[in-house]
C-alpha cells in the first residue's frame, strides 16, 4: 500500500534526498540538474518547500521513502505538476499513478480549473501515467521542443 505525506519546509531533508536521487537517476527528465541542487544549502531547500499555494507530497512503500510529486500554482486557473520522480524500487507498485491522483484531487479543491504537466515526448512510461489519470496531449512545450504539455480538465471534479 501506498502512503502519502504532505511536507513543509520542515522536511527539506527528505526532499533533499529524494530530489538529489530523482536528478541523479533520471536527469533527462527534470528541467533542473544535478549540478544546481547538489551543493545546496537549506535555505534553499526550505524555499522550495515554501512555494504559495503549492502542495509537496512524498510516497512510501512501507517505511521507504519511493516517489514524490508537487503541485504548484500556474496562472489563475491551474495548478501545474512538477518534480514528479518513482525511484526504481517503487515502480510498478502504483506510487505514480498514487502521487499524480492525489495532486489531481487536491488541485479539485482550489480554484483551478486544470492541472496541466510537461514531459518528455519519448519518456513513454511518463506518458502511460499522466494518460491513465486522464491527462490528454495539447502540443509542445513552446519552451522545450523535447517535451510535450498535457492537461486535465478540473471542471465537474469538485
Amino acid at each position: 500500500m501506498v502512503d502519502l505525506r504532505v511536507l513543509s519546509d520542515g522536511d527539506w531533508e527528505l526532499w533533499r534526498e529524494l530530489r538529489l536521487a530523482a536528478l541523479a537517476e533520471a536527469p533527462y527528465a527534470f528541467g533542473s540538474t544535478l549540478a544546481d541542487w547538489q551543493d545546496a544549502g537549506p535555505d534553499k531547500w526550505r524555499d522550495r518547500l515554501r512555494i504559495p499555494g503549492a502542495r509537496d507530497l512524498v510516497a512510501f512503500l512501507g517505511d521507504e521513502p519511493v516517489g514524490m510529486a508537487s503541485g504548484v500554482p500556474a496562472g489563475v486557473d491551474a495548478i501545474e505538476i512538477i518534480s514528479v520522480w518513482v525511484s526504481p524500487a517503487g515502480r510498478g507498485k502504483g506510487v505514480g499513478d498514487a502521487l499524480v491522483g492525489a495532486i489531481a484531487h487536491w488541485a479539485a479543491g482550489t480554484d483551478a480549473q486544470m492541472v496541466r504537466l510537461s514531459v518528455r515526448a519519448d519518456n513513454a512510461a511518463a506518458v502511460r501515467l499522466y494518460e491513465r489519470a486522464g491527462f490528454v496531449h495539447i502540443g509542445p512545450n513552446p519552451d522545450d521542443p523535447a517535451e510535450i504539455v498535457m492537461e486535465r480538465s478540473l471542471s465537474g471534479a469538485r
